[in-house]
């Protein structure tokens, strides 16, 4: 940990030596105040302890130019009316979702205000959409949109979010035709309303890069990511989770079209930003471990594939209910790099995992389970 005093603005008392009140003398204690912030330096493995990381911190003064610039764009990213509302969406963006629903179902029941609860619907959307629960996340989506056009045209800029919001749903329950409806709304009304740089042009365009790949139309895909990812180097800080979401993405179409040298160098950068500017246990960055473990999968190296597995299952274990669709994903992805290192008892065990989950949490016709139940009769059949 390093400490540079002349960062230290001389307003604040940061953090304080504490050895002389010390218990144990030769701690050399240093007692630090609530919301002081660190940069991440280095995150490295200890030589002596594999379960064991040593994290090199530096502290963050409050003239810290990186630190300001995110801390400006991630309040006014925040979404609400009222100051309980913009917690309840600072607790979803750091994955406490559990806590979210609380708050939120309680300013619920305390409201009479139909903008209060269209706000409040579309927040309890967005938290069952975190929770894989997709179709439960369409409904509280619809409810704000039965308020809303009460009082607006059907292609009001404020309907864009709500759009989006019901795409995704639709995307992740593998209902492309209805995802691309939603998403192609969202896209119309952005185009008009918004300037061609803005950060939520860039969403749109990568929200429907993202149905492109699922439907494996690669080359679509990258055509809308990269007008996105365009727009987010224009547009944020560098170390902005959005831009390593940009990243992403990019290096997902690369994997899929077996360009794993291009899909390492996005994937590595989307980890960089991640690792420095979310929580450890932030479901997103158990998605760039299970990505970066994907693309070592597909290359062969199968030990490779199951170090970023197991951290990425680690964070998702944590920080998800037990029946998320990224649980199963995780498990899957287990089983298979199992299979791969010709070890099919352990594969099979991880596969059925990955499909009771499935069967749990999407639709009976969702693609991944027939995947699922495919993958299990052929490891089955090596036994």
């Amino acid at each position: 940990m390093t400490i540079d005093p002349s960062k230290v603005s001389a307003a604040t008392t940061p953090f304080a030596l504490i050895d002389k009140y010390s218990a144990i003398k030769s701690e050399e204690e240093i007692l630090f105040s609530m919301h002081t912030v660190f940069r991440v330096d280095d995150i490295k493995q200890t030589v002596s302890n594999s379960r064991l990381w040593e994290v090199q911190l530096s502290l963050t003064g409050d003239n810290d130019p990186q630190l300001a610039t995110l801390t400006q764009r991630i309040k006014g990213e925040l979404f609400g009316s009222t100051g309980w509302h913009r917690l309840g969406h600072l607790m979803l963006k750091v994955g406490h979702l559990n806590q979210a629903e609380e708050l939120y179902n309680e300013l619920l029941k305390n409201t009479s205000s139909d903008s209060d609860k269209a706000d409040i619907y579309h927040m309890l959307g967005f938290l069952k959409d975190d929770q894989g629960q997709y179709k439960e996340a369409v409904s509280f989506y619809e409810k704000k949109l039965e308020i809303k056009r009460k009082t607006l045209p059907e292609d009001h800029s404020s309907l864009a979010p709500t759009y989006t919001n019901i795409g995704a749903a639709y995307d992740s329950m593998g209902n492309y035709s209805k995802a691309l409806e939603f998403y192609e709304k969202d896209l119309e009304i952005t185009k008009k309303s918004l300037s061609p740089n803005h950060p939520d042009l860039a969403s749109s365009y990568s929200n429907i890069g993202e149905v492109y790949k699922n439907m494996g139309n690669y080359s679509k895909a990258l055509e809308f990511y990269d007008k996105s990812l365009k727009i987010d180097e224009k547009s944020l800080p560098p170390n902005h989770p959005d831009l390593a979401t940009s990243y992403n993405n990019i290096g997902e179409v690369y994997r899929q079209m077996g360009n794993y040298s291009k899909a390492l160098e996005f994937h590595d950068k989307s980890l960089k930003i991640r690792e420095k500017s979310l929580p450890p246990n932030h479901p997103d960055l158990a998605t760039s471990y299970n990505n970066i473990g994907s693309v070592y999968d597909d290359m062969g190296n199968y030990s490779k594939a199951l170090e970023f597995y197991d951290k990425s299952l680690k964070i998702r274990e944590n920080s998800l209910p037990p029946n998320h669709p990224n649980l199963a994903t995780s498990y899957n992805n287990i089983g298979t790099a199992y299979y791969g290192k010709g070890d099919y008892p352990k594969a099979v065990s991880y596969l059925e995992k990955s499909l009771a989950i499935l069967k749990e949490s999407l639709p009976p016709t969702h693609p991944n389970i027939k995947a699922a139940m495919n993958n299990i009769d052929i490891v089955k059949k090596k036994m």
